[in-house]
């Protein structure tokens, strides 16, 4: 990632010309897609509306993992399909892992919550509102754009994010970024190269140094090298401002 062997000094973020910011209010993005339109006649009066019927909760399975040698939050939140991903786990650890996500110890006692304990009630109605006068019909509210918490998730929510803010780069020049610098693992931190010397270490998918990071940080994403996002969009915009994009970038930069 940046810097590889040397500092840079952090050029002028090109993000600031006038592109409005997205917020995402952390790692997610809600983005809104197009709403279906939907009419229907009027149901007899005589029929029954409906009633709620909410959704059995389902108890969330737990367990507790011990640490072994190598593990990372994100292989062990990987391995047993942890809803929330290892930020989840790093959130129900926080006291025993302490400040840096990205340091486990072996032997460190983790709780691991392997089944989501939620279930959201749904209300269901017969009868639907009936053709206003003039045929004109009514649209449904827009559905949220959700992004799966796992690398394909990540990309996709990064592009939204950075076309949005004018940031080019496609899903395969991240993509092969991503394996050459980190394996897909947001935790992974280099320890042993020039910039680590420094005391600035490569760090998240995109192995970002925090000068970097804070120099081309995209607002509205999370202000964490290590989420995964926030490390796409700002290596992203990097990458845009030294070698025109991300897709532009075929080895150590």
């Amino acid at each position: 990632m940046p810097g590889r062997g040397k500092h840079r000094r952090p050029s002028r973020n090109p993000i600031t010309r006038g592109v409005v910011a997205v917020g995402t209010g952390g790692a997610a993005l809600t983005l809104p897609l197009l709403g279906a339109t939907h009419a229907s006649a009027a149901e007899p009066q005589s029929a029954p509306a409906a009633q709620t019927v909410p959704q059995a909760v389902q108890p969330a399975t737990s367990l507790t993992y011990t640490v072994a040698k190598g593990d990372t939050l994100y292989g062990i939140a990987e391995k047993y399909d942890v809803s929330g991903g290892w930020k989840q786990l790093y959130k129900a650890n926080r006291a025993a892992v302490g400040d840096d996500p990205a340091v486990i110890h072996a032997g460190l006692k983790l709780k691991v919550a392997t089944a989501k304990a939620a279930a959201e009630k749904k209300t269901t109605q017969s009868s639907a509102p009936a053709e206003p006068a003039g045929g004109v019909t009514r649209a449904t509210p827009a559905a949220a754009k959700t992004y799966a918490n796992n690398l394909d998730g990540w990309i996709r929510e990064a592009l939204d994010i950075m076309a949005q803010q004018g940031i080019p780069g496609s899903y395969d020049g991240i993509y092969r970024n991503i394996m050459r610098e980190s394996s897909g693992n947001p935790q992974a931190i280099n320890n042993w190269d020039s910039n680590a010397a420094k005391g600035t270490p490569s760090k998240g998918l995109l192995q970002v140094i925090d000068p970097t990071f804070a120099a081309y940080h995209v607002p509205g994403t999370p202000y964490d090298p290590y989420d995964p996002v926030a490390n796409i969009t700002a290596a992203c915009n990097y990458a845009a401002d030294r070698y025109g994009s991300i897709d532009n970038v075929n080895g150590p930069y």
